[in-house]
């Protein structure tokens, strides 16, 4: 099973170091305040600010296209689950945000022993604050909605001190890249 994971990560290229952040900007910049969340359902179905959600010393907050069905996002989700130690030792929470419904999330969860937390977006509209939502699918899509892919790195007042995203959805920076840009920021 480990060298199915492996040979898995590799393969989308995320066991290997990653030149994160192509040419074009996405998202909030760096340096200002992230927009609002309200109050998104979690995994357990529990209603969570960002707040609650947040670490001593900030927030690892990454958008995914679905646990469900793309196949990038699920080697993502894995990757970072086995950084997520050494991602709270430095006093940051770990948290994604996705369209799927709890229940989706729940269960890819439970399957793959996930240690941190997810959030439900089902309308896009945390997805929409922050102008991430993919152009290229069009209403009445599967994919409708999903953003594009992207890890920020929060203080504890919401305010981006890095991001970390690739020029592709296919692509996402490996785990050890967001612990090395954690070291970079400082607590």
């Amino acid at each position: 099973m480990g060298k199915f994971i492996a040979a898995l990560l590799l393969s989308l290229g995320l066991a290997l170091p990653a030149a994160a952040n192509p040419e074009f900007d996405l998202g909030p910049p760096t340096g200002s305040k992230v927009p609002a969340i309200g109050m998104p359902l979690d995994h357990t179905g529990t209603a969570r600010s960002m707040n609650s959600l947040m670490g001593k010393n900030g927030m690892v907050f990454f958008f995914f296209r679905s646990a469900a069905w793309c196949p990038y996002c699920k080697a993502q989700l894995i990757d970072l689950n086995n950084g997520a130690a050494e991602i709270q030792k430095r006093g940051y929470a770990l948290v994604g945000i996705s369209y799927d419904q709890p229940k989706v999330q729940a269960d890819f969860i439970a399957e793959r022993a996930i240690k941190y937390t997810l959030l439900s977006d089902p309308k896009s509209e945390v997805i929409d604050r922050y102008g991430l939502r993919d152009p290229q699918y069009k209403k009445g899509s599967l994919a409708y909605g999903v953003p594009r892919p992207i890890i920020f790195i929060l203080d504890r007042d919401g305010v981006v001190k890095a991001k970390l995203y690739e020029d592709t959805y296919t692509k996402r920076p490996p785990t050890s890249v967001v612990i090395e840009t954690l070291d970079k920021v400082g607590h």
